[in-house]
C-alpha cells in the first residue's frame, strides 16, 4: 500500500476509534519551517507597521497581501472603498485550501498541522500536512462526485476533528460555499440555516463525543432535513462504532473518500467571491448569514494570528473554541494552517474529566499560546488555583480571551495564576463591516479598550450571541403564553444570562409545568445553552402607547436599580413597574428559601 494511502487510513481509523495514549500520526515532532517569513515585522517593528497603516492602509495591505499569500493571478487594486463595504485586492486569484495546505506540503510534508485532542483524555491524535491535504482532496473529490460544485452551499454539522477541518477545505478547494453549524445547535436551528442559505448537502457524524457523553448528531440532520428541499445528499462520517439509519440520500463519507483520487483540482476563486457563511443572532429574532469572502479574510486571519498572539514556527497553537463558531473559524482553522502552524483541534469540556484538564493538555501537548473564553476561566477559577498548579504550563508565552467581556477578577486569575504573571494576555475583539456595534467600551488615554458589553438586544451567554427576540420567538409558540420579554442579567459563570419575563393566559393553572415546557421549547428550537435561568410570571409587561415593550425597565428591576428607573411618563400605564417589582420581589424570596 502507497505511503498516502497507509497515512489515509491512520487518519479516518482514528476519527472513530479509541486509542492508546501512546498512538499518534506523523512524526510527532513539531518541524520548524525552511521557508523565509513574509508577514514578519520590518526593520522598526510594530510601530512602524502601524504608521505605515494609519498613513496609507491600501498601500499597506497590498505589501502585506503580496508577500503572505500565494496568489494564482496578482490583484491590480488592493481596496475599493463602497457604500456598504470595502472590496479587496480586486483582479486577485487565489485559492484558500492552497494556501492553508499545498504550499506547506510543498516544503514541510510531515509537519503536524492539527493536533486533535479528542474527548478521550490522553488520545491525542497527530495529522501533518501532507494527510490534511490527502484528506481534503479526497474529500472535495467525493463532493464533487455527487454534483456539489463551484457556488454551491454545503451545511456542516460536525463536532471538531481533523475530518471536520477537511469539510471546510475541501469546499474551500472546489469553491463551495461551507456553512458550519455548531454541533449543539437543534434540530429546527439548522434547518432554518439549511434553508435560509439554500444549502445542497451536509456533512455530519453518526454521533459527536464530548464531556463523555454521545450527542445524536444524525439523528438531529434527519429531523432538519425533513424540511429542507434543497437537501441531495448528508455525508455521514463515523466518529464511533455504533451505527445509525441510512436513507437513500445518506452517502457512508469515508467509504466514498476511500474509493476518490488523492489529487484534487483546485479552483482559482476570485478575491471576493463567497468562502463562507456564518449565521450570528440579531436583534430581529432570526439569524443572519453573514458572508466572508477568500482574499481579504484569509489575509486578516493569517496576520493576526502570527502578531497579535506572537506566533513563531514551531510553536504549538491552542484554540479551544468550536470551530462552528467564527474564532474557531479564523484561529483554529484559517489563520494557523495558513502561516503552517501546529494548530490544536479541542474536542471536549474544560471540566471533563476534571477541572484540570486544560492545564493538563496544556503540559503534554506544550503548548505556547492558550486562547478560550472567559465563561471558562469563571468556570475554573471557582474550582481554585490547586488544579492549575497540579500542571507544568512552563511552555505558555502568550493567554488569550475571546468571545465577550472578562470581568478584572477572570482577567487577574487568568493572568497570575495560569500565566504566573510572564505571559502577555490579550483580549481580543472584532466585529462584521461596518455598522454601529452596539458595544459599550471604556477608553483609556493611551488609546485602550475595555469593552463592557452589549447596548442593545442581544445577550452573550458563555461566548454565544443571541438576540433576546430569538428567545421571545421560541416561547412564543407555546399555546399558553402570549407575551413574552427576555433580557440579558449578569451571570457569575456565563458572563450573561437570560431573564424571561412571561404573561399567562388567565385560565392557565399548572404554572410550573409551563415554565418545564418553555424550556423544553427553546433547548429544542434553538439550543440548550438559550435555555432561560429564570423564568417569571407577571400580570402583564411594560408597554409604551404604541405597544413597544420597555425592556430597559425590566433590566433595571433584575439588577435591581429600582431606585433609578429614569423616565417613565411614555408607559401605557406606569402602575405596571411595581406590579412587576412586586413580583420580582416575590419570586426573589422564593428562590432564596
Amino acid at each position: 500500500m502507497e505511503l498516502a494511502a497507509v497515512a489515509r487510513a491512520r487518519v479516518l481509523g482514528a476519527l472513530r476509534r479509541p486509542l492508546s495514549p501512546r498512538r499518534v500520526l506523523g512524526s510527532g515532532r513539531r518541524c520548524r519551517s525552511d521557508m523565509g517569513d513574509p508577514a514578519a515585522l520590518p526593520p522598526g517593528g510594530y510601530r512602524l507597521w502601524q504608521e505605515r497603516a494609519a498613513r496609507d492602509p491600501a498601500a499597506f495591505w497590498a505589501e502585506v497581501a503580496r508577500g503572505t499569500l500565494r496568489w494564482d493571478s496578482p490583484f491590480h487594486t488592493a481596496c475599493q472603498p463602497g457604500p456598504a463595504a470595502a472590496r479587496w485586492f480586486l483582479g486577485g486569484r487565489l485559492n484558500v485550501s492552497v494556501n492553508c495546505l499545498d504550499q506547506h506540503v510543498e516544503r514541510s510534508p510531515n509537519r503536524v498541522a492539527l493536533i486533535w485532542e479528542r474527548d478521550e483524555p490522553g488520545t491525542a491524535v497527530h495529522v501533518t500536512y501532507r494527510e490534511l491535504l490527502d484528506l481534503t482532496c479526497r474529500l472535495a473529490n467525493t463532493l464533487k462526485k455527487y454534483g456539489i460544485q463551484k457556488g454551491d452551499k454545503v451545511a456542516i454539522y460536525m463536532s471538531v476533528s481533523p475530518l471536520s477541518v477537511a469539510a471546510m477545505l475541501a469546499c474551500a478547494r472546489i469553491g463551495a460555499i461551507h456553512t458550519v453549524v455548531f454541533a449543539g445547535f437543534s434540530a429546527e436551528s439548522l434547518a432554518g440555516r439549511i434553508m435560509d442559505s439554500g444549502c445542497k448537502a451536509v456533512i455530519t457524524y453518526n454521533q459527536g463525543v464530548r464531556g463523555g457523553r454521545i450527542v445524536e448528531l444524525k439523528t438531529t440532520v434527519d429531523e432538519a432535513v425533513k424540511n429542507c428541499p434543497s437537501i441531495k445528499h448528508v455525508f455521514v462520517a463515523q466518529r464511533t462504532d455504533n451505527k445509525v439509519q441510512m436513507g437513500d440520500s445518506d452517502i457512508p463519507l469515508e467509504e466514498e473518500m476511500a474509493k476518490a483520487a488523492s489529487v484534487c483540482t483546485p479552483e482559482s476563486m476570485d478575491s471576493e467571491d463567497m468562502l463562507f457563511m456564518l449565521y450570528t443572532s440579531g436583534s430581529t429574532g432570526k439569524p443572519k448569514g453573514i458572508v466572508h469572502t477568500q482574499a481579504g479574510y484569509l489575509l486578516y486571519a493569517a496576520v493576526t494570528h502570527k502578531h497579535v498572539f506572537d506566533y513563531q514556527q514551531g510553536d504549538v497553537f491552542g484554540c479551544v473554541a468550536d470551530i462552528g463558531w467564527i474564532t474557531g473559524h479564523s484561529y483554529v482553522v484559517y489563520g494557523p494552517l495558513c502561516n503552517g502552524a501546529t494548530s490544536v483541534l479541542f474536542e471536549s469540556t474544560p471540566v471533563y474529566p476534571d477541572p484540570g484538564r486544560y492545564w493538563e493538555v496544556v503540559q503534554r501537548l506544550k503548548i505556547n499560546q492558550f486562547y478560550g473564553a472567559p465563561t471558562a476561566i469563571r468556570l475554573l477559577l471557582n474550582y481554585g488555583e490547586e488544579w492549575v498548579k497540579k500542571y507544568d504550563r512552563s511552555s505558555l508565552k502568550t493567554l488569550g480571551s475571546v468571545g465577550e467581556p472578562i470581568n478584572s477578577e477572570a482577567w487577574h486569575w487568568f493572568y497570575w495564576v495560569v500565566g504566573e504573571g510572564r505571559c502577555t494576555l490579550v483580549d481580543t475583539w472584532w466585529q462584521t463591516g461596518y455598522y454601529f456595534t452596539g458595544d459599550g467600551a471604556y477608553r483609556t488615554k493611551k488609546g485602550y479598550y475595555q469593552i463592557t458589553g452589549r447596548m442593545d438586544d442581544v445577550i452573550n451567554i458563555s461566548g454565544h450571541r443571541l438576540g433576546t427576540a430569538e428567545i421571545e420567538d421560541a416561547m412564543a409558540d407555546h399555546p399558553e403564553v402570549p407575551e413574552t420579554a427576555v433580557i440579558g442579567y449578569p451571570h457569575k459563570i456565563k458572563g450573561e444570562g437570560a431573564f424571561a419575563f412571561i404573561v399567562l393566559k388567565e385560565q392557565t393553572a399548572h404554572i410550573e409545568r409551563v415554565k418545564e415546557e418553555l424550556k423544553t421549547i427553546v433547548a429544542s428550537k434553538i439550543a440548550k445553552y438559550a435555555v432561560p435561568d429564570h423564568i417569571l410570571v407577571v400580570k402583564r409587561l411594560p408597554k409604551t402607547r404604541s405597544g413597544k415593550i420597555m425592556r430597559r425597565l425590566l433590566r433595571k428591576v433584575v439588577t435591581e436599580q429600582s431606585s433609578n428607573m429614569g423616565d417613565v411618563t411614555t408607559l401605557d400605564d406606569p402602575s405596571v413597574v411595581k406590579e412587576i417589582l412586586d413580583a420580582y420581589q416575590k419570586y426573589k424570596e422564593k428562590s432564596s428559601s
